[in-house]
């Protein structure tokens, strides 16, 4: 993953309707897509849910400053699952990457339930835990592939792992979970991609925007090289939510 060079998108870079002039996003520009898009998103749902601020208003129809932020939120849990997937496509060492993934999942676990309810327990579960689920299925999907006379052992665990991310209640549910694997199944097709995964979430249209800067994705890596920044990427998720809470136990209380 070290290589300047442009990486190819494994099927988007020809079949995308975006000419390639046009492609200016790379790997890193998503990732701070993603990450200030889910800051945003998370500082509205625990802070400014109860506020009435306008930002703009068109006769009766009027725009709130917590509504549109989290329509701009919208867009991070797609990102990361479609970083998800170009992370699964180019490691070297997909036993690492999962491990990364479970690692971050248990540490995430107790700010989620702070900033969720306040409390050290909380119903769900962080989307760590929904991404490595959805990690796990592609592994699932790609030894299919490569060994179709094992379509049974392979229906059997993609579906324990649906059952897993619904008894966990994971972050997103099945739907996040069926998302990821649609990514990737349908990863030479952009366009079915787009249409069909904006249908995928609850959150929907909202969720489909992020599949603009999506297929303004170059294929290159960027700047966010090396252990550190890598980490950091990660470390970002547990760390503003225990931020959020106690901010939000400090003014608004729960």
């Amino acid at each position: 993953m070290g290589c300047a060079q442009p990486r190819e998108a494994k099927g988007l870079t020809d079949r995308r309707l975006i000419p390639p002039s046009w492609r200016v996003l790379s790997g890193s520009a998503l990732k701070m897509l993603a990450v200030v898009s889910m800051l945003v998103d998370h500082t509205a749902s625990a802070l400014l849910a109860r506020s009435t601020a306008v930002l703009l208003r068109v006769g009766t129809h009027k725009l709130t400053l917590y509504r549109a932020m989290r329509i701009f939120g919208r867009l991070a849990f797609p990102l990361y699952c479609f970083l998800l997937l170009e992370g699964f496509i180019h490691t070297h060492d997909r036993k690492r990457y999962a491990l990364r993934l479970g690692l971050f999942a248990l540490v995430s676990e107790l700010p989620w339930n702070l900033e969720h309810s306040g409390a050290l327990r909380y119903a769900g579960q962080n989307v760590f835990f929904t991404l490595l689920f959805g990690f796990l299925g592609l592994c699932v999907l790609e030894w299919l592939q490569q060994h179709p006379e094992d379509l049974r052992r392979c229906a059997f665990a993609l579906l324990a792992l649906l059952g897993v991310s619904v008894v966990f209640k994971a972050d997103y549910g099945c739907s996040g979970y069926g998302f990821i694997l649609m990514l990737y199944l349908l990863r030479t097709e952009p366009l079915m991609q787009a249409v069909i995964g904006s249908c995928f979430l609850s959150s929907r249209w909202q969720a489909g925007l992020a599949f603009i800067p999506i297929n303004l994705y170059n294929g290159q890596r960027g700047f966010i090289r090396g252990k550190f920044l890598q980490w950091l990427f990660y470390a970002i998720y547990p760390l503003h939510m225990l931020i959020l809470y106690f901010i939000k136990r400090a003014t608004i209380g729960w």
